[in-house]
């Protein structure tokens, strides 16, 4: 029988540590960059306190998502690390143990297969798609795909670098610390959940961001051409977005909500302009959570759908596109239908 399979439960862990726009621009010896607010709209970020990193984000919102779940741990049959940062008891990757069996031993889903993967900001996505594959196949019933990212680090080495607004270091000024964890579940029911996930890579834009960690410090640092990504990603996503809503017999029109990455404000809306040029209709809500969250990396899309659940802005049956963009390039579409997850989030008042 080929399965198919929904969102069953989402969970997150966003640090407490707050820094505004503000405070980051003073900390630049010379004003070099202005309106960083306004053309990011970003006002703040959460960054990781002392005791915190990618392990402990990931393990929190591994267990906030079971504390919404109908399932217990033991009853997770994979479980897949999607992060792009691996950083445990301080700034150094830690890759054995895998971070998927950490996290296993730790929320106690002692029977559940463990793997990690890893494919920059598209890594929580491409984590839908393997559980996907798993799951129509009748391997696994249930996998929890989960993601820690201590990423702002790149932020402190930028800070020091930066001299001009031209920087290929701005990009990291962007980002945030977050968690983010999601249960996949098989369904039998043919008019609920994922109805298609898909992803391109264009590696002729591989050199347009690169990341990797510092040789004589802790942590690690990114170069963006920011511009030069930005054009490539929206040009080249019409045909693939076009051909996702082709095989679901879809229109943009029929897509309640779009859940773009979370880079900037005015890329997004930039974004939207031209997909409304190339289609000649729109979604019905083009989502933007970052104001007070920044880009926070392969969680972006799981922390915006956690957020609009506790809103209940979702409805049953919403259509949904997660499109993600990430350093590659990457160009993946997730759409989903959304079911019942719906009524038990946020307040019933």
């Amino acid at each position: 029988m080929d399965w198919k399979c929904q969102i069953e439960s989402i969970g997150v862990k966003i640090p407490g540590t707050r820094v505004t726009t503000s405070e980051l621009m003073g900390k630049f010896k010379t004003p070099c960059i202005k309106k960083f607010g306004l053309l990011t709209g970003i006002s703040e970020r959460k960054i990781c306190s002392p005791g915190e990193d990618s392990f402990s984000l990931a393990t929190d919102a591994a267990m906030n998502c079971l504390s919404h779940s109908k399932y217990r741990a033991d009853e997770l049959d994979m479980i897949i690390n999607c992060s792009i940062t691996k950083y445990k008891d301080g700034l150094s990757h830690l890759y054995e143990p895998s971070f998927s069996t950490l996290i296993r031993n730790n929320i106690g889903a002692l029977s559940a297969i463990t793997f990690d993967i890893s494919n920059a900001c598209a890594g929580m996505l491409t984590g839908v798609y393997i559980a996907e594959k798993f799951i129509r196949q009748g391997i696994v019933k249930t996998c929890m795909i989960v993601s820690g990212e201590y990423i702002s680090n790149l932020c402190d080495h930028a800070i020091n670098n930066i001299t001009t607004s031209l920087s290929s270091e701005i990009s990291s000024l962007t980002l945030g610390d977050c968690g983010a964890a999601a249960i996949i579940e098989r369904t039998a029911d043919k008019r609920k959940g994922l109805i298609i996930s898909g992803f391109t890579t264009l590696s002729k834009y591989s050199d347009l961001c690169t990341g990797r960690q510092n040789r004589n410090s802790p942590g690690g640092k990114m170069k963006t051409r920011a511009k030069k990504i930005h054009q490539a990603a929206i040009s080249e996503s019409v045909p693939i977005v076009k051909e996702a809503l082709n095989k679901c017999c879809l229109s943009f029109n029929d897509i309640k909500w779009l859940i773009p990455h979370q880079t900037s404000r005015s890329s997004i809306i930039a974004g939207a302009n031209h997909y409304l040029n190339c289609f000649g209709e729109k979604p019905g809500q083009i989502v933007i959570t970052l104001k007070d969250t920044g880009n926070t990396a392969s969680t972006t899309h799981f922390f915006a759908l956690h957020r609009y659940l506790n809103e209940r802005r979702f409805s049953e049956d919403d259509n949904v596109m997660l499109l993600c963009f990430a350093s590659g390039l990457i160009i993946g579409v997730v759409i989903f239908k959304m079911n019942e997850i719906v009524y038990r989030y946020g307040s019933t008042n």
